[in-house]
């Protein structure tokens, strides 16, 4: 006896998954009683809504259909999913419903409290008339977890599913996922039972009575034991049963590693590979997520899946390990920036001389910096860039234009560094990472760096420990990083590509792999190594702008034509050359707002003319069109 395999991969959409969607607040205090615990992560969480994510990570065509609230959550959980690439066209807003919540607690190794806040949710609310026949006739498979047939309502929503997956050859996968708190079985606050199916509390005669009423597969997860099959009668031994060895791991948080599982199951068996493959995958999944503090942002993607894989049962700490966690942070979906126009005003000190020089008042500055948000915003609009624009602000002046700025899909970048420091230290003391808790996720820390790969020991070590301290902070954090290598006094300009190329070398060498460079202008030949190292070394890395360093127009046209035949570079990040003049115009009051928009926005408009023209010379296919 087998279950049939999926159906074809011509069809939309590889699995819907019906069940609980939720957000997961998370203790950030390990071994806490959930009493003490005085501050939570906020997570995209429940266990269909997990694998939804989890598959779509690992590169399925997933789909959730479900309910949120009309709400902030809601849209924070509809937004994770699309950001991830699972359809989120199947989820519907319900005006009358909260959206479901879960707060969650890491004792110790085995112990987990857990509170569902699901009464009158809007997951809970699924009706059969939620569930489209044609959306469900495109799917190859329906996954839905157990909770979703706790209530009558969710039960005939689940039923409506099942029906019309099997009228259309969908295969069918249910995960038991079976909390007695959520069928009303136990006290509200014992949400971490779970028990198996099948009325007995013993394996093997709970596999019989599952298999008295399914003929399906049956896949038990057995924790560092793997996973068995059994795929026919139940054997007397659940290790009669083909059984799959996983990796042994130390264990940080079971919950949300089935979920993991699951994807990793259906990410191989939807794939075409064989049911050793799927199993290993899952294995592997959930190895990975009990080790991390998360269920959802704790999946793994296939790069990290496989490098896991490769290294057979050798990682006892994925959560430690140097490569995964690279990948984890850079292997992922995330948004992509091709071509970028930033307006960099970030800077404190000019801005503060500035102000003195024309007899104008610090206290205005703040103001200026909002204005320059407007510019941004005014060319955004007038240039069709949405996705192409962004800004680089400091939180001493600029944090006014910050809060602005948020939100708009703006590429965003904040600086740390003390300006003019060398060697390198941080503006808000050594604790980088405390000042890293307050900031929005999608900020950028933006870090300029003088860095000389010759200078003497002590003084590159100082250089080299504060950049640690700076890459550790930020994998923890999840912030991206920019790196602003600025080489010391050069020579020419072959002294300087000379200078700049060693220091990435160098800081590779280290083991810091940012998310991104801000680098002089170069020339061509240098171009192309710094392409071959960055492909190199870190194949993720997000690329490379080229910063202005108050240089006049045609030098920075210039070195936009030599940039113009990088892989890496993405755009320019320029500030001085742009905004001196009317900022030193507006602050000392002899223009006012308007006309400092207009003239600034003159500016950045011609920088960034001058950038795809650069690009069109450098690239003659594309005078016709856009540039690329």
């Amino acid at each position: 006896m087998r279950s049939p395999l999926p159906r074809s991969s011509s069809r939309p959409i590889d699995v819907a998954c019906l069940g609980r969607l939720a957000v997961d607040l998370y203790a950030q205090q390990i071994g806490a009683r959930l009493e003490d615990v005085t501050s939570f992560a906020k997570y995209l969480g429940g266990s269909s809504a997990n694998v939804a994510f989890g598959t779509a990570r690992l590169g399925l065509r997933s789909a959730m259909l479900a309910r949120v609230g009309d709400d902030h959550m809601g849209r924070f959980l509809t937004e994770t999913l699309a950001g991830e690439g699972s359809d989120t066209s199947q989820i519907h807003v319900d005006p009358d419903h909260l959206t479901a919540l879960a707060i969650l607690g890491i004792k110790d190794r085995e112990t987990f409290p857990l509170l569902f806040y699901r009464e009158n949710c809007a997951d809970m609310a699924l009706t059969p008339d939620d569930i489209d026949e044609g959306f469900l006739a495109g799917c190859r498979a329906l996954a839905i977890t157990g909770t979703h047939f706790s209530q009558p309502g969710v039960h005939a929503a689940a039923s409506r599913a099942l029906e019309l997956a099997r009228k259309h050859d969908v295969r069918t996968v249910l995960d038991i996922d079976y909390r007695p708190v959520l069928w009303g079985l136990t006290g509200r606050a014992d949400g971490e039972q779970r028990f198996i199916a099948g009325g007995s509390a013993d394996l093997i005669a709970a596999l019989r009575a599952v298999r008295a009423v399914s003929e399906a597969t049956l896949v038990v997860k057995r924790g560092p034991l793997g996973c068995s099959i059994v795929d026919g009668p139940v054997p007397a031994d659940i290790d009669d049963a083909p059984t799959y060895r996983g990796s042994r791991v130390d264990v940080l948080n079971v919950l949300g590693a089935g979920d993991a599982f699951l994807s990793g199951f259906l990410a191989g068996w939807l794939g075409g590979e064989s049911l050793e493959r799927a199993c290993a995958f899952a294995n592997a999944c959930g190895a990975i997520v009990v080790s991390r503090h998360a269920c959802a942002p704790a999946m793994p993607c296939r790069d990290e899946l496989d490098a896991l894989l490769a290294r057979d049962g050798a990682i006892r700490r994925p959560d430690l390990d140097a490569e995964l966690s690279h990948l984890h942070r850079t292997a992922i979906a995330r948004k992509v920036w091709d071509e970028l126009y930033v307006f960099a005003f970030d800077h404190r000190t000019p801005f503060f001389e500035l102000a003195r020089e024309v007899g104008g008042d610090e206290a205005r500055i703040p103001r200026l910096k909002e204005l320059l948000v407007q510019v941004i915003a005014d060319t955004e609009q007038a240039g069709k860039l949405h996705g192409h624009v962004g800004l680089l602000s400091d939180d001493r002046y600029g944090q006014d234009a910050l809060n602005a700025a948020t939100g708009r899909g703006w590429w965003i970048g904040r600086p740390v560094e003390l300006p003019g420091s060398n060697p390198l230290e941080f503006e808000r003391g050594r604790s980088i990472g405390s000042q890293l808790v307050s900031w929005p996720k999608e900020h950028v820390i933006k870090c300029l760096v003088a860095f000389d790969p010759d200078a003497p020991a002590m003084h590159r070590l100082e250089q080299e420990t504060q950049l640690h301290a700076l890459y550790d902070a930020a994998k923890i954090s999840g912030h991206e990083l920019l790196l602003e290598v600025i080489p010391p006094n050069c020579r020419d300009q072959a002294h300087r590509d000379e200078l700049t190329l060693r220091s990435l070398k160098r800081i590779y060498n280290i083991g810091i792999k940012p998310d991104w460079w801000k680098l002089c202008p170069l020339g061509r030949d240098t171009w192309q190594a710094v392409d071959a190292l960055i492909e190199e070394r870190d194949p993720y890395c997000r690329g490379v702008v080229l910063l202005g360093l108050n240089a006049p127009v045609e030098t920075l046209a210039e070195g936009f034509v030599a940039a113009a035949g990088s892989r890496t570079c993405r755009g320019f990040a320029v500030g001085r050359t742009l905004f001196k003049e009317p900022a030193g115009e507006w602050l000392a009051g002899r223009i006012d707002d308007a006309t400092f928009i207009a003239q600034a926005r003159a500016a950045f408009e011609r920088m960034i003319e001058l950038w795809r023209q650069g690009r069109k010379t450098s690239h003659p296919a594309l005078k016709e069109g856009a540039a690329a």
